[in-house]
């Protein structure tokens, strides 16, 4: 959980100081909000959207933002749960299309349980505030060891989580999110998950110390929260991540770790052959709810 929450206060803090154009649209009021469709949205307008900042952009090569929305089946006027959005890298594109279409998002956040978990979710609720016609009334819930539902029972086309399973591993709570998750969709509805993908046919740390989870695993997972797994796509595989770096999957962009968490950078650290490799190979698994 401390690693998580390192990473995605880095994230926030970065997304809120983009040359102050976040916060200071806020201040300057709803004038400055980016120019969005006025009825609809396409997909790809979502993602193309002047609003996302660049460096989020420059990251769809490695996360297929479109592509893994489509293969999850994202339609206008959904209800849609995202599981710990983070900083709001699909958030960006989740909510201004949903928006668009009168379609519902819940943002199921961190659990505020210590001062660093109140900072990433305050953070990420004056990232909404700050543009109130472009994300729409996004509705933030929580997920965590204790927390109560991430959307009213059976609501819920689609609930999607993004490299998270290894954290919830750690946390002890992968099958409380399974079954959440469950909890809220619809018969029908569909699970959605990205997750860095361990080499198959090893043996499964159960804390996922190196942030990469075996397929076999999480589909197991599924199975037993009692989802069906519909289909299973390669829209996020890299065939150059080898899975054997030294500080686990955050050695690789966009962490780019250099020494163990909680030392200090190590300068003398060749990060090439890392930066060559790209971000991780990761599994992208559609699962279903029985009707």
């Amino acid at each position: 959980m401390a690693d998580l929450l390192l990473s995605r206060r880095a994230a926030l803090a970065g997304a809120l100081s983009l040359g102050g154009a976040t916060l200071a649209g806020c201040n300057r009021g709803e004038e400055a909000e980016p120019r969005v469709p006025a009825s609809a949205m396409t997909l790809q307008e979502a993602v193309a959207g002047e609003w996302r900042p660049p460096e989020d952009k420059a990251r769809d090569a490695w996360r297929h933002p479109a592509e893994t929305l489509d293969f999850f089946g994202l339609k206008p006027g959904m209800t849609v749960v995202e599981m710990w959005p983070g900083a709001g890298w699909y958030t960006d594109i989740l909510a201004p299309y949903l928006a668009a279409s009168n379609g519902k998002l819940y943002a199921a956040n961190l659990q505020p349980s210590d001062p660093a978990s109140v900072e990433v979710v305050e953070a990420y609720r004056q990232k909404l505030r700050s543009r109130p016609r472009l994300y729409g009334e996004v509705e933030i819930t929580a997920f965590g060891p204790t927390s109560g539902p991430i959307a009213p029972a059976g609501t819920a086309d689609l609930v999607l989580t993004f490299r998270n399973i290894h954290n919830w591993m750690a946390g002890g709570i992968v099958d409380k999110a399974f079954a959440d998750a469950f909890a809220a969709l619809k018969p029908g509805g569909v699970f959605g998950v990205v997750e860095h993908r361990a080499e198959p046919g090893g043996v499964q740390d159960p804390a996922a110390a190196s942030g990469y989870v075996d397929q076999a695993y999480v589909i197991r997972l599924g199975q037993e929260a009692g989802f069906i797994l519909d289909r299973t796509s390669e829209i996020n595989a890299n065939p150059r991540d080898t899975k054997d770096h030294p500080f686990g999957v955050w050695t690789l962009p966009p962490v780019g770790r250099t020494s163990p968490r909680g030392e200090p950078v190590d300068p003398d650290f060749d990060r090439s052959r890392y930066e060559a490799i790209g971000e991780s190979d990761r599994m992208t698994l559609r699962f279903v709810k029985p009707t």
